[in-house]
């Protein structure tokens, strides 16, 4: 199958933030090209495998994106051009030219397994399916992964956050709702912190495959397990299953543009003193994030913690 390759020239210092625009634009897989020096500490913390030391950082750096060779994109990349010119203003995103061709690679959702390592979040050791487990992280909650087509291997900075926030949050025998759940993995976790009923949605057909998947992969059995394929901002029907179901936690690792909005409906589907946590909130949405919960009146602001350029916030039901 043929692609429309797209190679974006920005610098090292903007890749974090025009990832997040590319996100916010619908485009979930990334290449990043960069010069960037790391220290024999920060290699070791990596989740690739270093063959080689890196040329010296010129500043530079290329992120390629895709679409299909028959999907119009000249709508995205204008609104990409012009949120790059708005950016110029504060953060300096180099030259922001885009070269564009088309190439062809009948196993590009599979060749990204390569770089796939094993790291850990406390006491969680998350590995591929397809690696074993080191001997010297036996004693660990281990959780195995394969995304398949799905968004989310856990190494992601929005990731971490949220698993640090469910190891928080989530007490034996609560019910966890998780929206967006992409692989799957946060249901995971939760299940391994004791969590009872789970419900999960994501609105990708692939995602709910790859979430079941996983659950049986990591001996989790499904009798408590629901999932929803569908939007649930959109689905009526959804929403009102949820606000009668009552959850303990709501957890959303999605975009900041989706969970503003979900912000103003989740108080329905929480118990009193019920946790939200949403993630996917690159730094510059911060602040709209943050106004969008103090909104909801029948929220109570908890906090916000950072990793990189990515937010995860917490909030309780009053």
């Amino acid at each position: 199958m043929k692609w429309n390759k797209y190679r974006l020239k920005t610098t090292t210092q903007a890749t974090d933030f025009v990832c997040g625009l590319l996100i916010e634009l619908g485009i979930n897989g990334m290449e990043v090209e960069d010069h960037l020096q790391l220290s024999e500490e920060e290699k070791k913390a990596q989740f690739i495998d270093y063959l080689a030391d890196l040329p010296e950082d010129d500043g530079t750096a290329y992120i390629s994106f895709y679409t299909e060779e028959n999907e119009h994109a000249d709508t995205l990349l204008e609104e990409l051009r012009k949120k790059l010119k708005e950016a110029a203003d504060f953060i300096d995103v180099g030259e922001g030219s885009i070269e564009e061709s088309v190439t062809e690679d009948i196993d590009w959702v599979n060749n990204w397994k390569q770089y796939f390592r094993p790291f850990t979040v406390e006491n969680f050791f998350i590995k591929p399916t397809w690696e074993k487990t080191d001997a010297g992280k036996r004693d660990m909650q281990v959780i195995e992964i394969d995304p398949g087509t799905a968004f989310g291997t856990g190494k992601h900075d929005t990731t971490q956050l949220c698993i640090k926030q469910l190891i928080r949050h989530v007490k034996p025998r609560d019910k966890v709702l998780d929206l967006g759940c992409g692989s799957g993995i946060l249901s995971i976790v939760a299940k391994k912190l004791g969590a009872g009923a789970i419900s999960m949605t994501d609105i990708d057909r692939a995602a709910i495959d790859a979430a079941r998947e996983n659950l049986e992969g990591n001996r989790i059995l499904l009798d408590d397990v629901e999932l929803f394929e569908g939007n649930v901002l959109e689905d009526e029907t959804m929403q009102r299953h949820f606000e009668v179901q009552q959850y303990d936690v709501v957890v959303a690792n999605i975009l900041a543009d989706v969970i503003i909005p979900i912000a103003g409906m989740v108080d329905r589907f929480l118990k009193p003193g019920g946790v939200f946590i949403a993630s996917g909130i690159i730094y510059m949405k911060e602040d709209e994030v943050r106004r969008a919960i103090g909104k909801n009146q029948n929220l109570r602001w908890d906090n916000v913690e950072k990793q990189g350029d990515w937010r995860a916030m917490t909030a309780v039901k009053k």
